[in-house]
């Protein structure tokens, strides 16, 4: 076979794959993308770039599709347009897709994870007043809540979603209890340093460019990152609805290859990434300082309180396949978190759940085609900020198993 066919082509405005590089034996007439124009809403967050970079370098175009960005005023937006239509697909909170699909976050509806955006570069962020009494981590933190008694108010961005996850499992990892002990609001991402700003809150959780905003306006310190909460967490998702991977698969699987060619582009070396963070910084994407992007990107922190490090688990879009590869635990690890703070009443199926959530094939299929690795195991073990281990066992029992919860 020439060595021309064995390249990913363009024909007929349809990727086109032979069976050297994949399972399957696709053709121009059968695999051209149902939908060539793909709307895809996007938070001003840092951990949008694989799909904003998609569409700027023009890998959408490769596979046929034209990928329009879509800049979006909260989660909750998300949702709404996600489960109307007005968005095919959306950069999601993980939790927020699998909430939707058990009711639980909004309207019920059938939803969809197509790939893993990324991993890690989520922060928990205190203010500075708290900070000034001696609260900077989380010990310190219960231990002013426990001699100084009011009402502390958190943010997270979306009740479902990972931002609320991780603040929770924080708190109550130091015997905080996030539903009893504090008042907890929803505030979308851009508007958390404003909130902070003002007073309006004691603490809050949200991803990158943020949480270093706080610190660059001197209003907040990073208490802990999420990466510290858990190793290589899974944060960001592809996210569209059942419908949707249903009726195209083929756009699906389009959008899929062009998104992980972007997450490879920007995990690829230092000038890509300081590329990415010069290109999302502007106004139509985060609306940001690029510098207060570029430094957590590359792994250099500062905490606001003269505390600076080099931490190799900062956000990551690729990591040679293993961010981008939809894993069933971590699908099922927010269902067990879920019912732990009472947003699900009993036990679902966790398994069976995420298998339908997960479009497991769909991905082999895409990364099969780039010939990228794909993990052995839809399952993966990690160790949390408790001590406590997650590998999608037993989930039923993990999720009883906490002291602390609603």
């Amino acid at each position: 076979m020439s060595e021309d066919r064995r390249k990913l082509l363009v024909g007929g405005a349809a990727a086109v794959a032979v069976s050297s590089l994949s399972p399957h034996v696709w053709a121009a007439g059968s695999d051209k993308p149902e939908k060539e124009e793909v709307r895809i809403g996007f938070i001003p967050l840092t951990d949008c770039a694989s799909v904003v970079m998609a569409s700027v370098l023009g890998f959408d175009k490769k596979y046929g599709i034209k990928i329009i960005p879509t800049k979006e005023a909260s989660w909750a937006g998300v949702r709404d347009k996600l489960v109307n239509g007005e968005l095919d697909m959306a950069h999601a909170l993980y939790g927020l897709i699998y909430g939707v699909h058990l009711g639980v976050a909004g309207p019920k509806k059938d939803m969809a994870v197509l790939m893993t955006l990324n991993n890690n570069g989520q922060a928990i962020t205190l203010s500075k007043k708290l900070a000034d009494k001696g609260a900077v981590d989380g010990a310190s933190l219960a231990k002013l809540m426990a001699a100084e008694k009011r009402e502390y108010t958190f943010a997270q961005t979306f009740p479902t979603g990972t931002h609320a996850m991780w603040l929770y499992y924080w708190m109550a990892a130091h015997g905080i209890n996030p539903m009893k002990d504090a008042k907890v609001i929803t505030v979308p991402p851009p508007q958390m340093v404003a909130n902070m700003r003002v007073g309006n809150m004691d603490g809050f959780c949200v991803g990158e460019p943020w949480g270093h905003r706080a610190i660059v306006d001197g209003i907040g310190i990073t208490a802990v990152t999420t990466q510290d909460i858990w190793k290589d967490h899974p944060e960001k998702v592809l996210g569209t609805t059942g419908d949707f991977a249903k009726k195209y698969p083929n756009t699906a699987r389009a959008v899929i290859m062009a998104v992980l060619e972007a997450s490879r582009w920007i995990d690829a070396g230092l000038q890509n990434k300081l590329k990415m963070a010069d290109t999302i910084a502007e106004k139509s994407y985060v609306n940001t300082s690029v510098d207060a992007i570029n430094q957590r990107i590359l792994g250099r922190y500062q905490n606001g309180l003269g505390k600076t490090w080099d931490d190799a688990n900062h956000m990551k879009f690729f990591n040679d396949g293993a961010v981008t590869f939809p894993y069933l635990s971590d699908g099922m690890w927010f269902l067990t978190q879920h019912k732990r703070w009472g947003l699900l009443k009993d036990h679902p199926d966790y398994l069976a759940v995420a298998k339908q959530i997960n479009q497991i094939d769909l991905y082999k299929e895409a990364a099969g085609a780039l010939k990228i690795n794909v993990p052995k195991d839809a399952m993966r073990s990690s160790k949390l900020i408790d001590g406590v281990v997650w590998d999608g066992r037993e989930p039923a029992k993990y999720a009883d198993s906490f002291k602390v919860k609603a």
